[in-house]
Parts: structure tokens; C-alpha cells; sequence
């Protein structure tokens, strides 16, 4: 089936010249808004335990993680390479000391040829974004080169151009600061993606529809679109058991996301369309879909929607 947007297997596959996977790593960061230095609680809908893997600990080094992580994918595709994710909460909200013994410890670890690093707009510096370009190497290598630079990925938290949405969700900072950052990093020539949720409290599909052409003027390379999950342990969980809220259905989420990728810019990379998080700490919506399925019932709508037109 012809692909209908640019998908980010094949973009990754442009990029370097052997298969990589992720390696989600905790490496026991928190965030400005769980330790009230922006606010307390966190984001009303997060619970890391919903998408950290099972070898993902955060009293393991990050060199044992990543081998934890080695030997769970080896198995499958012994001559896979790696990019170390720091995923779990904000990974760039400490000193730059110590952001650089943890990057470069990821780094160090054999197999190892990139960074992806999950952070929030208001947690980034412009000398943590020069460093990460020292460490990628300059943009004019030449291509004799290109194995050994390390791909270097920013990944940031916007989930939303509202900024009533952002309060409303306890987010800590608004789309200005989302754009701020967002420039900064792809100015620099950085890898930049952004997260967004579809569905969010007080959210529906005409407000994310209008939102699309918003964040497809964002400078980004990379774009992740999520449902809104309703997970235990949450502040979301607790509202929504006191007054259950509308959620998606497969179909109408199938629907708008067909409708939101029309909007966005065609050369934005779409790496994932829905989150996935463990059945026990999932309180709806309940799809029962792994990723790929859904990814394959949605690429069959679009297929359609187009030989309708």
C-alpha cells in the first residue's frame, strides 16, 4: 500500500545505513512541575510507569540499561544498532555538568549511535543545544563520515497550541515558550520533534483541527500524535472515575488524525499516530489495537478516503 504521509521507518532508514531501535532509559530526572519549581502534581494525564519497558529501571546506570535493553532486542535483530532514549519525565532539567556524563556515558556503550532525548520547552538552554551540536558534528560533514556521528534527536513536549488547554492540564508553560524552544534547537540544525494529544480536556475535534496548521509552522522535522489515555495513578484518572468524560472511539479517532495529517506540511515525519500503555494501568479508552494495527487501519482509510475523491 502506497504510503500517504512521510512515515518515520522509511525516514529513519535514509538517515543511517543499518537498522536502529529505541532503548527507553530512566535516568531519574524529574520535572519543574512535580517539584514546584514551576508546580506540583505533574501533568494531570501522566503516569511514566504507562510507557516505561520492563528493563527500564532508574536505579540502573544508564550504561546497564542500555544493555538490559541490547539483549532484550538482540534476540530479534542481532546486528541492530541503538539510540539511547531518555525518555522517562524531563531529560534535560539538571545542571550541564551532569547532562553531559549521562549523554556521554549513552554514547560510550557499544552499538550506541545516537540520542533521543525527551524534554519539555521551558527545560532547555542555548548552551545545552550548542553542546548537543558539538557532540552531533557539523552539518557539513562529509559523507565518509556520517557513521560516526552520532544522530542526535530533541523531542519536545507540546501537546497542545491552547494555552487554556496547557492550564487546564497543569502543563506549566504555554505554546509561546513550545515555539521558542522549538526554533532554538532546529536553528542550530538539531533533529527537532514535537509531541502533541488529541483529545484533550475541553479539546474537541473542530479546536484540534484548527490547531494543526499551527503546529505545522513549527520548525519541526519530526511530529508524534497521541489519544488521550486515561491511566491509573493520574489526576485525570481520578476526575474521569468521578465523572466519566467522552473519549474517542477507534473510528472517530481514525477520522480526525486522517483529517489533521491533511493540514500538516508534507515533509513533517510522522513517527507515531497513538500511545500504547500496559492493559493494568489503562482505564479507557480500551481499543485493544497494538500500534501497528491501528497504523494499518488508518493508512486503509486514507487509502479510501482518497480513491472517493
Amino acid at each position: 500500500m502506497k504510503q500517504l504521509y512521510n512515515d518515520f521507518g522509511t525516514w529513519i532508514r535514509r538517515q543511517l545505513p543499518y537498522r536502529v531501535q529505541k532503548i527507553t532509559i530512566d535516568a531519574g530526572f524529574t520535572c519543574p512541575n512535580r517539584d514546584g519549581r514551576r508546580g506540583t502534581g505533574g501533568c494531570i494525564y501522566c503516569n511514566n510507569a504507562s510507557f516505561n519497558p520492563s528493563y527500564c529501571h532508574r536505579n540502573l546506570s544508564v550504561t546497564k540499561q542500555l544493555e538490559e535493553g541490547k539483549a532484550f532486542f538482540h534476540k530479534k535483530y542481532p546486528d541492530m544498532k541503538y539510540l539511547a532514549y531518555f525518555q522517562a519525565f524531563t531529560n534535560t532539567y539538571a545542571s550541564l555538568s551532569h547532562l553531559k556524563e549521562l549523554y556521554e556515558e549513552a554514547l560510550s556503550v557499544e552499538g550506541v549511535v545516537g540520542l533521543v532525548i525527551g524534554t519539555r520547552p521551558d527545560c532547555v538552554t542555548e548552551g545545552l543545544l550548542d553542546y548537543l551540536v558539538e557532540i552531533k558534528g557539523t552539518l557539513d560533514s562529509p559523507p565518509s563520515t556520517l557513521d560516526s556521528r552520532p544522530l542526535i534527536m530533541v523531542e519536545y513536549g507540546v501537546e497542545s497550541a491552547n494555552d487554556e488547554t496547557l492550564r487546564r492540564i497543569n502543563r506549566g508553560h504555554d505554546f509561546a515558550c513550545s515555539r521558542r524552544a522549538i526554533e532554538m534547537t532546529a536553528s542550530r540544525g538539531l533533529i527537532t520533534g514535537a509531541h502533541i494529544i488529541l483529545g484533550l480536556p475541553g479539546e474537541d475535534e473542530q479546536e484540534s483541527l484548527r490547531q494543526a496548521p499551527i503546529i505545522s509552522s513549527l520548525p519541526i522535522d519530526i511530529l508524534k500524535i497521541h489519544q488521550l489515555q486515561v491511566i491509573r495513578g493520574t489526576q485525570l484518572a481520578e476526575i474521569y472515575q468521578q465523572e466519566p468524560f467522552r473519549l474517542y472511539t477507534v473510528d472517530e479517532y481514525i477520522s480526525l488524525v486522517a483529517r489533521y495529517i491533511r493540514l500538516l506540511r508534507p515533509d513533517i515525519v510522522l513517527e507515531r499516530f497513538v500511545s500504547q500503555s500496559p492493559e493494568e494501568l489503562l482505564i479507557a479508552p480500551k481499543w485493544g489495537l497494538k500500534n501497528h494495527e491501528f497504523t494499518d487501519k488508518l493508512n486503509a482509510y486514507l487509502s479510501n478516503t482518497v480513491n472517493c475523491k
